[in-house]
Order: C-alpha cells, then sequence, then structure tokens
C-alpha cells in the first residue's frame, strides 16, 4: 500500500464518490469529511472502506480542507487531496507510489487535470492544476476575509494552499469528471463567481497568489485585470489551448468557461451599483430629515 493518505470533502457526492474511491484501492488510507450528506455518499464510503469523519463548520477557519488536513485520524504525513469529482489515473497512481518510495525532494506538488465534459474526456483546452500532493506538516492554507462573503462556504475557495518548502509538478494527470446535473454545475460556479467578485473588490484576490511561482502569479495578475476577460477565456479554451479540436464538448466547456469570468464581471458591477444606489438613498433619507428653516430667521 503506498504510505499516504487521501482526504476527500464530501457534501451529496453520490453521483461521483464511488467512481474516485474506485482509483483510490493502492493508497493506505482514504478519509471523507463529509458535512451532513442527505444521499447515499456516507454508505458508498463505508462499503469502499474509507474513513468518515462528520464536519459542521463553526462560520470561522479553518475550512474543510485545512481542517481534514489536522484531524488526528490522518496516519500519515504525505496527504493526497482530492474532490469526489476527481479520478486519479493508474499512471499518476504509479508515479505516486515511485515518489514516495524514493523520498520526495520538495513539500508538495502539483498536479493537472484534465476535464470530462459532456461525456467526453477534453483532450485539448483549458487543464487546471493545482497543489494537491502536500506534506501536511509543512501545509496550511490562507484565511481571506471571506468568512461574510454570501459564495464564501465551508470548503476553501479558489486558491492554492501555503507550503514551507520546495513545489514540485507530477507528470501524470487526473481527470475531472463531475456526474452532477448541469444545473448544480452552474449553481456551484454562480456561487464561485459572487466570492471572487467579493474578494475582488475587497484587494484580497492578489494576496492568495503571494506563495506561487513569479510566473503563475504575473499571469494571474495581468488576466485579473485584463478587459473583456470573458472573452479572453473562452479563445485561450477554443483557440489557443486547440479546443475546437475537441468538437462540440470543446465548444460547449469554452463557452461555459466564459459564462464564469462573465458572470464575475457582472457582480462587481451589481456590487459598485448596490453601493452607489446605497449612497444616493441615504442623501436622500439625509435631505428629507433635514430640519425646516424657521419663518423669519436668515439663513
Amino acid at each position: 500500500m503506498i504510505p499516504v493518505s487521501v482526504v476527500i470533502p464530501t457534501r451529496n457526492e453520490a453521483a461521483n464518490l464511488a467512481h474516485c474511491l474506485e482509483a483510490l484501492r493502492g493508497f493506505d488510507q482514504v478519509v471523507v469529511a463529509d458535512s451532513a450528506s442527505s444521499d447515499a455518499t456516507v454508505a458508498i464510503a463505508e462499503r469502499y472502506g474509507a474513513s468518515v469523519v462528520p464536519f459542521t463548520w463553526n462560520r470561522a477557519y479553518p475550512k474543510k480542507k485545512e481542517w481534514s488536513l489536522q484531524h488526528p485520524i490522518v496516519r500519515n504525513d504525505w496527504v493526497l487531496m482530492l474532490d469526489a469529482d476527481e479520478i486519479v489515473s493508474p499512471e499518476l497512481v504509479d508515479e505516486i507510489a515511485a515518489l514516495i518510495k524514493k523520498g520526495p525532494p520538495c513539500a508538495a506538488y502539483f498536479i493537472e487535470g484534465r476535464f470530462v465534459f459532456l461525456g467526453e474526456a477534453l483532450r485539448f483546452g483549458h487543464r487546471n492544476c493545482k497543489i494537491m500532493l502536500v506534506d501536511r506538516r509543512r501545509t496550511r492554507f490562507p484565511h481571506p476575509n471571506d468568512l461574510d462573503v454570501p459564495g464564501g462556504w465551508e470548503v476553501e475557495g479558489h486558491y492554492q494552499p501555503l507550503i514551507d518548502g520546495p513545489i514540485g509538478r507530477m507528470r501524470a494527470s487526473l481527470l475531472h469528471w463531475d456526474r452532477k446535473p448541469a444545473a448544480a454545475y452552474f449553481g456551484r460556479h454562480d456561487l464561485y463567481a459572487d466570492w471572487e467578485a467579493r474578494l475582488a473588490e475587497r484587494g484580497v484576490l492578489a494576496k492568495l497568489t503571494e506563495n506561487e511561482s513569479w510566473t503563475r502569479r504575473a499571469l494571474k495578475t495581468a488576466f485579473r485585470v485584463t478587459p473583456c476577460r470573458w472573452l479572453v477565456a473562452f479563445l485561450h479554451s477554443y483557440v489557443l489551448k486547440l479546443g475546437v479540436l475537441d468538437g462540440a464538448a470543446g465548444f460547449h466547456f469554452a463557452m461555459a468557461r466564459a459564462f464564469y469570468y462573465w458572470q464575475i464581471a457582472l457582480r462587481r458591477r451589481t456590487l459598485a451599483a448596490d453601493a452607489r444606489n446605497a449612497g444616493e438613498a441615504r442623501n436622500v433619507g439625509d435631505a428629507q430629515i433635514a430640519p425646516l428653516p424657521v419663518a423669519g430667521r436668515k439663513s
């Protein structure tokens, strides 16, 4: 068995979890941190021999991933942090096994995720890359000012953990395959968009990339201030990354990614309009309660 603990945060992930767990049979331990799922998530986890740990968020830090890393049930120093809709490839399992056997020279590793969209594994287009294999003794998460943000729920947002040491990159990849209905996909990204828009207004997003390499930080900063990000995102996925070669699935994936960045832009405009309208309402209210002039008195 590979001496790595796999940690998976869940909440109503019955549609995805079995496929995720099936690929993890070679690992020493699998821990499912579950938030009161009302579907068969817990039963599926137990059927595959995973340790299920209940999680109830107290609206404070640490959030779910960091809390899971610190939990005493996790018995290995090296942890693979997965989402329930991520499936490790046999090549990635073998690479992790070889790395742990010889002794990892880095404190954490990026892993690339290839998307499955409309039931098709995309060969081209945009791919995500996250720090997922970590030495938990040298790993923590940022605590951005997002506890009051509606989209700032129990799990950490779109930012990387902070690593005390060098960060490497695995050659093999995994599949990002969400089998939930499309409504769940767009609902989740609606929350993500609201979260990112509010943190952008607070000037917090730039601080979340301070621990990343100069190249990644520069690219994210440039993209954050690029006009019409939705269009840039579409062209990046569909043209630059050759998503056009994935046919209809590649087109619709690029459109979905563009729509996400359009949502962020719309939310930022909405927040600005709300703040402007609130200020105008206060001014109107102040004028309405201003003291009336007294007859015969000079102003």
